[in-house]
């Protein structure tokens, strides 16, 4: 093939998968926020443990995101496909595999009370492979890695709010699955703390996965 065509062909497959991850962003420009009630001050995780139950919400900075309604039937496909995927891996390491719902409390502070802890989130899945962060109540630390399968309402939230969150946090991998499409963008944190380019995947190729030490082929995910 003639190098200069070869050079062109290249690109624009590049071109048609950044503008495909773009243009699927955009459709997840909806965000769900709701505050259970009035407060001068930002919600704690004591607040949140005092809801009603029955009730999903997640923490940010002090700022409630409710997460009904219930995630669609094709979300829960995916993220389960996933997760037999996962948990099959981490049975034969040190790791374990968390599926929501499961609480991560994040903090600064290594010891901070419960009046302290202003952030909680549920990633849709979860792998830690500190066994020091986990307690009874979830986790008191960031994952290895979090994954959230996009939905209408929370996947803006997915893309903009928690990958901030998650950089900050230390979660060494951020997988972002979208079951629709189908593609999953996978963040690696650099040696400077901070998240490079992502990696996208399509049907048909395989994600390497450092905190897993192993290579999963998505067609599993989407089957």
């Amino acid at each position: 093939m003639n190098r200069s065509l070869y050079l062109f062909l290249i690109l624009e497959e590049a071109s048609f998968s950044w503008h495909t991850i773009q243009h699927n962003r955009i459709q997840f420009q909806e965000e769900s926020v709701a505050v259970p009630k009035a407060k001068d001050n930002p919600c704690t995780y004591a607040d949140y443990a005092a809801w009603p139950e029955g009730e999903r919400w997640e923490l940010i900075e002090g700022v409630p995101y409710d997460m009904s309604p219930a995630p669609k039937r094709r979300h829960q496909d995916v993220l389960l496909n996933l997760a037999r995927v996962v948990s099959n891996i981490t049975d034969k390491e040190p790791c374990e595999t968390y599926i929501a719902p499961f609480d991560v409390r994040l903090s600064e502070k290594a010891d901070a009370s419960d009046e302290e802890v202003i952030t909680v989130v549920q990633p849709d899945l979860s792998v830690f492979c500190k066994p020091d962060r986990l307690d009874d109540r979830g986790a008191h630390a960031a994952p290895d890695l979090a994954v959230e399968v996009l939905s209408e309402s929370t996947g803006y939230k997915d893309q903009t709010a928690k990958l901030s969150l998650y950089e900050k946090y230390g979660v060494r991998e951020y997988w972002l699955v979208n079951g629709e499409v189908p593609w999953i963008m996978v963040y690696r944190l650099g040696p400077e703390g901070k998240y490079g380019k992502p990696d996208y995947y399509q049907p048909g190729e395989k994600i390497r996965s450092e905190v897993l030490e192993s290579a999963i082929e998505t067609d599993r995910v989407f089957t």
